[in-house]
């Protein structure tokens, strides 16, 4: 149970006043005026309130079918599915004065019964019976796009966030136009439609993987093969299908152990910790649980010194430290979890300099510097202030340029002069064999594909950041492209 949900999401009002603040009584004293209802009246929400924070108020007490935001008057209209469940809301809030971004709001009943929804997705407070009739889209299908996906999302990844709002029964996942696409099947359309409502617009990880959801004109999805790609919870003895990879059990129950993962509050709803751990536990890299950590701190095993130059294309690294008494281990300091999380599932077991490396979260909450006057020869170097980050701007291109390793290379920041020539011989001399070489028209990018990954993670781990001239420092990152 929670009463202070954080900030930081869509903004609906339009953060003017209706200057009415004199009629706005406090909850205890308006209670009486309305009889019991599931449809609940907020008022004094603060500027900038969004539908998601206003639904968080309602979500631990049972199911919100329904809600309409007063824009420019700080209220809103809640319906919850039983007017049982209204009353407990009502009278556990009577007692523990609700937050929203830290400023106290009021709840009482409602004289409207239920709220209805027309087509265009605008609700109005309807005095009509109380049988729960909903007027909404029919379809408990939705189709969910996935803007500026950045870090992986996956078919497990979205059952556990769409089935906090009712039982999911069918998901395809698929790429159309470039972007990542899916059809979610519930077993109602009002599970769709709070999903819809509580979703629409929101990031599954920090800045990044921003779901977009409409109804879709299909009533029900017709599935054939459970797999990474398809699922079908009704029907578990689906085959897996030529060349996919079957659903591991193992990876099922540990998926149904923890369904409240992802969201388990709302907002903040979509914890980045346990989505990335998720997203890196259906990849097959990382068992998902074990992941106690809550900081950005990895620790590394069967390391060449320099390995840690690979752990840039994937976050901001800040500190390093060596262990002193085993100099093949390392702790790495990301700047954040995510970038910690996407490290580890993209990075563990991967081979560098003829070792296969290992990463885990570190139980360390973060890397410390050595003392004043105490020498630690070398073993710690900081990084917090390196010009050569990547991801320190929100919203970066280089966000756009996050794969797992592969033997093609996507180089950028190639001074004018330098030629195919010279690029070829600079990864020859870093011990790759070049098997293709395209620039781009601007001949400011090229991608570079190596015999092997391993040989391309050598030559990332040698040359990004290599001066070029001039202080022209090329960036070399994995490509998704093959040449």
């Amino acid at each position: 149970m929670y009463n202070s949900p954080n900030s930081g999401m869509s903004s609906i009002s339009d953060g003017t006043s209706n200057g009415s603040d004199s009629k706005k009584l406090r909850v205890e004293d308006r209670v009486g005026d309305a009889p019991p209802s599931r449809v609940l009246h907020i008022r004094k929400l603060p500027n900038e309130v969004s539908e998601t924070e206003v639904i968080a108020l309602g979500l631990p007490f049972g199911k919100v079918t329904n809600i309409l935001t007063l824009k420019g008057k700080n209220q809103a209209f809640l319906e919850l599915s039983t007017e049982e469940a209204a009353i407990t809301m009502v009278n556990y809030y009577s007692a523990v004065t609700p937050h929203v971004r830290n400023v106290p709001v009021f709840i009482q009943y409602s004289n409207h019964k239920e709220l209805k929804t027309d087509n265009a997705n605008q609700s109005t407070p309807s005095s009509g019976s109380s049988d729960g009739t909903l007027t909404s889209p029919s379809s408990p299908v939705l189709r969910i796009i996935i803007d500026n996906m950045f870090y992986p999302v996956t078919l497990d990844v979205l059952q556990q966030i769409f089935s906090k709002f009712g039982t999911v029964m069918k998901i395809i996942t698929f790429t159309k136009n470039n972007q990542f696409q899916a059809l979610l099947q519930y077993n109602d359309a009002g599970s769709a439609q709070q999903a819809k409502v509580a979703l629409d617009g929101q990031n599954i990880y920090n800045a990044c993987c921003t779901l977009r959801i409409d109804y879709s004109k299909l009533v029900n999805l017709n599935v054939k093969y459970n797999n990474d790609k398809s699922r079908d919870y009704t029907r578990p003895e689906l085959p897996a299908g030529d060349g996919q990879p079957a659903v591991d059990p193992s990876m099922a129950a540990a998926f149904s152990k923890d369904s409240n993962s992802l969201l388990g509050k709302i907002p903040g709803a979509l914890s980045p910790l346990s989505a990335a751990a998720a997203a890196a536990a259906a990849a097959g890299r990382v068992a998902l649980s074990g992941h106690s950590g809550n900081s950005g701190v990895l620790l590394v095993s069967n390391l060449n010194e320099e390995v840690s130059h690979s752990f840039r294309v994937y976050g901001d690294v800040q500190r390093v430290k060596i262990l002193y008494n085993k100099k093949d281990s390392a702790l790495i300091q990301m700047a954040d979890l995510n970038q910690a999380q996407l490290a580890m599932s993209h990075l563990n077991g991967q081979k560098m300099y003829s070792k296969i490396i290992r990463v885990t979260m570190s139980k360390h909450q973060t890397v410390q510097l050595p003392r004043d006057g105490l020498d630690d020869q070398g073993l710690t170097k900081d990084f917090t202030n390196s010009p050569l980050h990547r991801f320190k701007k929100p919203g970066s291109k280089n966000f756009q340029n996050i794969f797992p390793p592969s033997a093609t290379l996507h180089l950028s920041n190639i001074p004018q002069d330098i030629t195919e020539d010279d690029l070829r011989v600079l990864f020859t001399n870093s011990g790759g064999t070049v098997k293709a070489f395209k620039f781009f028209q601007d001949r400011k990018m090229a991608l570079i594909q190596l015999s092997t990954v391993e040989e391309a993670i050598q030559c990332l781990i040698d040359l990004h950041n290599y001066n070029m001239g001039d202080n022209h420092h090329l960036r070399v990152s994995f490509s998704k492209s093959t040449i």
